[in-house]
């Protein structure tokens, strides 16, 4: 299949794009070349390039930054998202739609179905629910996968501001009082592939197995890579984040197992690979 990807120079969309280019032809495209706030420029490239699947990975993602570009946040993450839809449904193509956990309040308790009541608490989140809401209202075909607390290869990410921060500091403080699950940006490619193979449609969930605290993954990397850096726990409210985030925002992927038969691997399986991949993990492991 001919699959178009935005947001190309991403973290996840460029583990996306090395996974689908294996089996199809994959036109990668990136801002500014392609800015999906433009309309016109959005249809016209959809139509030039007539793509069977469109994966969207473009958005402002600058989640506290979001709290004072609010209306920029609305532009890309909603207004662009709309664009898409409507270049989507003119040429008959499907719609892959990354978005996030933190459409939740985190007020559940146990981990969040697809189904479950969106009530996002900041910018960002009320921004990606935007985007969800301009798919559900006039999108033909596509498919959602909501994810959480990614990190990878191509992009900063929590893990490399614990290794460079273990590099400055004895201690560091770290919020223990939301709890989630990361999510290895190769396991969310290899599951978008896979959710492409199988043809299904709709809302899906994809995060990797297990939960933790910030604090917990931090004190997983620091043991994992051999950092001597202590970690110590610390509220939100004392952190003092500009943007509010749910407290409990893990997510359930039964139905992206059922309906595809991809089973996520444990976070901490991932984080170990990726600190291999990048020569940190400790030898001794």
């Amino acid at each position: 299949m001919k699959i178009l990807v935005t947001g190309a120079c991403g973290m996840l969309a460029k583990d996306i794009i090395e996974e689908l280019r294996s089996d199809h032809e994959v036109i990668a495209r990136e801002h500014p070349e392609l800015d999906i706030c433009d309309r016109e420029k959005v249809l016209a490239e959809v139509r030039e390039i007539g793509p069977e699947i469109l994966v969207n990975c473009a958005a402002f993602t600058a989640v506290d930054q979001c709290e004072t570009e609010e209306e920029r946040a609305l532009q890309v993450n909603g207004g662009g998202v709309a664009n898409l839809v409507q270049a989507c449904n003119e040429q008959g193509v499907t719609l892959y739609h990354i978005s996030t956990d933190f459409i939740f309040d985190g007020t559940k308790g146990t981990p969040y179905v697809e189904n479950d009541a969106a009530n996002p608490l900041s910018a960002y989140a009320r921004s990606k629910y935007a985007g969800e809401q301009e798919i559900f209202k006039a999108s033909k075909k596509y498919v959602i996968v909501r994810t959480s607390w990614l990190f990878g290869k191509n992009g900063n990410n929590f893990v490399e501001t614990m290794l460079r921060l273990s590099d400055e500091r004895d201690v560091l403080k770290v919020v223990d009082d939301q709890r989630g699950c990361p999510t290895y940006t190769v396991d969310l490619a290899r599951a978008v592939k896979v959710l492409i193979h199988t043809g299904a449609e709709g809302v899906f969930h994809m995060s990797n197995s297990g939960e933790c605290s910030w604090c917990d993954f931090a004190k997983k990397i620091m043991e994992l890579s051999g950092a001597a850096t202590r970690v110590d726990p610390i509220s939100a409210a004392d952190f003092g984040s500009p943007a509010q985030r749910p407290q409990y925002s893990v997510l359930n992927c039964d139905k992206l197992k059922a309906a595809t038969g991809f089973q996520p691997r444990h976070w901490e399986e991932t984080l170990k690979e990726y600190l291999h991949d990048r020569g940190k993990l400790r030898q001794s492991i």
